[in-house]
């Protein structure tokens, strides 16, 4: 026996009986549980005395059932009726008619329409990797820019909206016609691809970051360049067509912290934000771009924030900030905001959309770089015309496919 400790044996002995409290406690809580999932009128007396003589289990599982049941209202989607709709649809066409400046911040959802899954809707990429099911592959190509998209474009030609704050990767806002420096991609866009090399105060600010370049240079692509990246791995496996330093996606992943000037556009973002006196979220959850506390101005007072308009189907963090809350889809609102402001939504059409003029045609042996499917003019075009063979089925890039595997557990090796 050590000195002044216990011996082996005793050792041994109580944490067998520490092991056996545990295990009455565990089972105890099981008893409970199976009782207060009864109705009242069902419970024996004896059961009622069990509860009786455990408060504090009690307690503890039903503040489990309130939590449990306050994360799944969270979840659902819930609309507002048709009237109700159009009377806040009405205070918000007021607002952006009275606005000095108006920010939009978009998530996923805007892009729902276009067929590309939002994130954590009830069959969202997050919260059907968290049940255990797979996600189905989504062709990228076919995505087109919704109503959403160009009721924005509208809104901001309309000097209605100064600037879009967008959490989405899918290009379709730059697709949509908003120009480049009227939006910031704050977690990057999957057709553009700058140069790898070095880091330079210029990368901050200058839209095109190649700085072994003259002019400075970044790849606008017909196709999703993150095929080959993931997490902390961004070379897209093409060169510069210039200097010849690496080619790398502008994504930004959960763990990242972006740097590059465009298409993040952060500089732009925070500016725009200390701006701002009206905010409208549109198809977020705000569970990501509530923590970018230079979004909100929380430096001010609450007297002199932004006024916020969210529209989303589901709870978001920032509800009980906001000034008025829209539950709808985004298509439907903003077709009545349209509406109600008297703006006609711009018809998209692929043959006037600019990542074709903005677009860097791969060089002769690139060809076999990716095998995406990239975006044609014209639904009748066929893919060899950029060099690459058709795929037999749509694929997931690294933004989209591998960036969506962060969520599912791994089971440890032993």
């Amino acid at each position: 026996m050590a000195a002044g400790g216990l011996s082996r044996s005793e050792r041994k002995a109580a944490e067998r009986v520490r092991r056996l409290r545990e295990e009455q406690q565990r089972e105890r809580l099981r008893q409970v549980s199976r009782i207060l999932r009864k109705a009242v009128t069902e419970r024996s007396a004896e059961e009622g005395r069990l509860l009786a003589e455990s408060e504090d289990l009690v307690t503890e599982l039903q503040g489990r059932s309130r939590r449990r049941e306050g994360l799944k209202r969270r979840q659902e989607e819930v609309c507002d009726d048709p009237e109700e709709l159009r009377r806040k649809v009405q205070e918000l066409a007021s607002a952006v008619r009275n606005s000095k400046y108006l920010v939009v911040y978009t998530g996923a959802g805007i892009s729902t329409a276009a067929s590309i899954p939002d994130y954590r809707g009830p069959n969202g990429v997050w919260t059907l990797l968290q049940k255990g099911r797979s996600i189905s592959a989504t062709d990228l190509s076919e995505a087109d820019p919704t109503l959403t998209h160009m009721s924005i474009a509208r809104l901001h030609e309309q000097k209605l909206v100064q600037h879009v704050v967008s959490q989405n990767c899918d290009g379709l806002h730059l697709r949509s016609g908003l120009p480049r420096m009227a939006i910031s991609e704050l977690h990057g866009n999957m057709h553009i691809e700058p140069s790898s090399w070095g880091t330079s105060p210029l990368m901050e600010t200058l839209p095109q970051v190649c700085t072994s370049c003259t002019p400075n240079r970044e790849y606008v692509r017909v196709f999703d360049v993150t095929e080959r990246t993931a997490l902390h791995r961004h070379q897209t496996g093409r060169a510069c067509h210039r200097c010849g330093a690496q080619l790398r996606d502008t994504i930004v992943h959960f763990g990242e912290r972006g740097t590059l000037g465009q298409p993040l556009n952060w500089e732009a973002a925070t500016a725009a934000a200390s701006k701002a006196d009206t905010i409208l979220c549109l198809g977020s959850s705000l569970k990501v771009l509530k923590k970018y506390p230079r979004l909100w101005c929380m430096t001010k007072p609450p007297s002199r924030r932004p006024k916020l308009y969210i529209v989303n189907l589901q709870w978001t963090p920032k509800d009980d900030w906001a000034t008025l809350k829209l539950h709808g889809k985004c298509d439907d609102v903003m077709r009545l905001l349209m509406d109600e402001l008297g703006l006609e939504i711009p018809h998209y059409s692929r043959w006037q959309d600019p990542i074709f003029s903005l677009a860097t045609p791969l060089r002769a042996g690139e060809e076999g770089s990716h095998s995406q499917k990239p975006l044609c003019r014209s639904r009748e075009e066929g893919p060899s015309d950029q060099g690459t063979p058709p795929s037999p089925a749509p694929i997931r890039g690294g933004w989209f496919g591998r960036g969506c595997t962060k969520r599912t557990k791994r089971k440890r090796v032993t």
